[in-house]
């Protein structure tokens, strides 16, 4: 093997991955490599910048890797979608720029398993706080002057305002902030939106770095394997531009690649389960059967209604208006393409058995899909809506030693019986809320699912047939100590093997109650103090919103 050119060689140049360029850099002395298989985020490419333009690159190969599950046994065998974002920035630069945290009983749930102590609330909460700058201000709970930039959505849409006022009609409470003391009720959105502009990963973190002479970026540089010494991992071998094979050698790599590529990348590399690594001819490195296990998503569909009154954005997506929209927003970046529309939403249990919300809401004064298929009524608007700490499982498995074709998803959504209870709960609850006196003004009739869709059967088969991903795949390399674990939760290296990490969504142990870019970035923020061994920031002693009384 070669002479390390590199003290640190980050596999992905995504969310967690732009995070750790930017703090592991800040050191002069340490030799960053940055590989991103995507392209740059050019400046000019306004479909990446333009807030409202995430229905023209989700599902877009230019900016989009395009993966999709394998035929889904409880979802009448078709192939979901997953979009992941292809350039850098990662999925942060194609996402709907939702920023929310989770609630704090998630980072209990994980600070509560074996060697997991310092990943409660306690100790996440001051990297959120040193990762924000929130335009709302700052308290005890967020945090101002921090790279991530975080617009609260205005909401003033008459829609908006419908919407919160039914929610407290329907029995739910308003809560200040979603990602502050108390997430439980409905609440304006923070949003990583600036000056009318995404602000994405690469926005906040790597671009203000990007002229430091220690920090190395490379586009169109496809990872295909881990190099080792023995255990050691001492450098990575590479593709340019899908053809100049190339070996760079470092102290230590780090991957980044999200909760897709990352455990394609250990089982291609020799590390994981040897009954599903050697029929493809892959010389096993080191045993880790957790690898591409205890996959986890959120599952969402729209209940969707037709507006009476003139007042919803559907008509600007009309290919007619795009033009005015788009050049507005060019050049002030204001008007409907500043925004995601995402700008109000909330948390809410579906039944008394659980501890903290386990179902999410997000508004839209729209009627549309997430490829921007709009519906057959002049003026609309929808809920979207899903369980969210499902007791589903499922893993990402390479189908052969190729580095470039896409691994096995299976995600078995639907397929327990609690998450088929949890669906109808949902339902139910959004139903509920879109019939409120607060909508009667407006609702000219639910268009989706549709008053023939009713009863416990009929709404699960619809679900089956029309959900779609929320996009928050995770929890493929998860901490832990126990025997599936692939990463040590203090040090964030792989079980077995030297000189190799993971940082980002598939070192997550439980998917969090939310959209889960939030909390990537906070695991990247933790992860490199952990990794430069500096002394970690002490822990908070702010309370937090429970439904229950602690026990004890």
């Amino acid at each position: 093997m070669g002479r390390a050119e590199f003290d640190y060689i980050i596999v992905g140049g995504g969310s967690a991955g732009c995070a750790l360029a930017n703090r592991l850099s800040a050191d002069p002395a340490n030799r960053v490599l940055v590989l991103e298989a995507g392209r740059p985020d050019y400046k000019w490419d306004v479909l990446t910048h333009m807030p409202a333009a995430l229905t023209m690159i989700i599902g877009n190969p230019l900016y989009d890797w395009c993966y999709e599950s394998e035929p889904e046994p409880y979802m009448n065998g078709r192939r979901v979608s997953h979009g992941r974002g292809k350039l850098l920035g990662g999925s942060s630069s194609i996402n709907g720029m939702i920023f929310q945290r989770g609630n704090p009983m998630d980072l209990e749930r994980w600070g509560a398993d074996p060697g997991m102590e310092t990943w409660d609330y306690a100790h996440c909460l001051p990297y959120f706080k040193r990762m924000e700058h929130c335009a709302a201000g700052a308290d005890e709970w967020r945090g101002q002057g921090g790279p991530l930039w975080l617009d609260r959505g205005a909401a003033d849409n008459p829609l908006f305002e419908a919407f919160l006022e039914a929610a407290q009609q329907a029995g739910y409470d308003l809560t200040s902030d979603v990602n502050g003391y108390k997430q439980e009720g409905f609440a304006r959105f923070d949003r990583n939106i600036k000056d009318g502009r995404r602000w994405s990963a690469a926005q906040a973190y790597l671009h203000p770095v990007m002229k430091r002479p220690n920090l190395t970026v490379q586009c169109f540089a496809q990872v295909d394997r881990v190099l080792f010494e023995g255990k050691r991992a001492v450098g990575v071998a590479y593709r340019k531009h899908g053809k100049q094979r190339r070996e760079t050698f470092g102290g230590e790599v780090i991957l980044c690649g999200g909760a897709i590529n990352t455990p394609q990348l250990l089982q291609l590399s020799g590390i994981g389960n040897p009954d599903e690594l050697t029929r493809f001819g892959i010389e096993m490195v080191h045993e880790l059967p957790g690898v591409g296990e205890n996959l986890q998503d959120h599952l969402e569909v729209y209940v969707q209604h037709a507006s009476k009154q003139p007042i919803s954005f559907n008509p600007l997506i009309k290919w007619r208006n795009r033009p005015a929209v788009g050049m507005r927003w060019m050049t002030s970046h204001t008007g409907p393409a500043a925004t995601n529309h995402f700008e109000a939403g909330g948390f809410v249990r579906g039944n008394d058995a659980v501890d903290y919300p386990n179902l999410m809401f997000h508004f839209l004064p729209i009627a549309v899909r997430y490829d921007g298929t709009p519906v057959d009524a002049e003026h609309g608007y929808q809920v979207h809506i899903g369980p969210m700490y499902s007791d589903v499982r499922g893993s990402v498995k390479i189908k052969s030693g190729h580095p470039e074709e896409h691994p096995a998803l299976r995600f078995n959504y639907l397929s327990t019986p609690n998450d088929r209870k949890e669906w109808i709960e949902a339902i139910q609850v959004a139903r509920d809320i879109l019939k409120q006196p607060a909508f009667a003004e407006f609702d000219a009739g639910e268009m989706s699912p549709g008053a023939e869709v009713s009863g416990d059967d009929a709404v699960l088969e619809w679900v089956a047939r029309d959900a779609e991903t929320a996009y928050h795949p995770s929890c493929t390399a998860k901490m832990g100590i126990d025997a599936m674990a692939v990463t040590d939760p203090a040090s964030m290296r792989v079980h077995g093997v030297d000189g190799l990490r993971v940082v980002d969504a598939s070192a997550m142990p439980y998917l969090t109650n939310g959209n889960i870019y939030a909390p990537v970035m906070m695991l990247a923020e933790k992860a490199a103090d952990l990794i430069l061994g500096n002394t970690p920031l002490a822990p908070s002693t702010a309370e937090f919103y429970r439904h229950r009384a602690q026990k004890g």
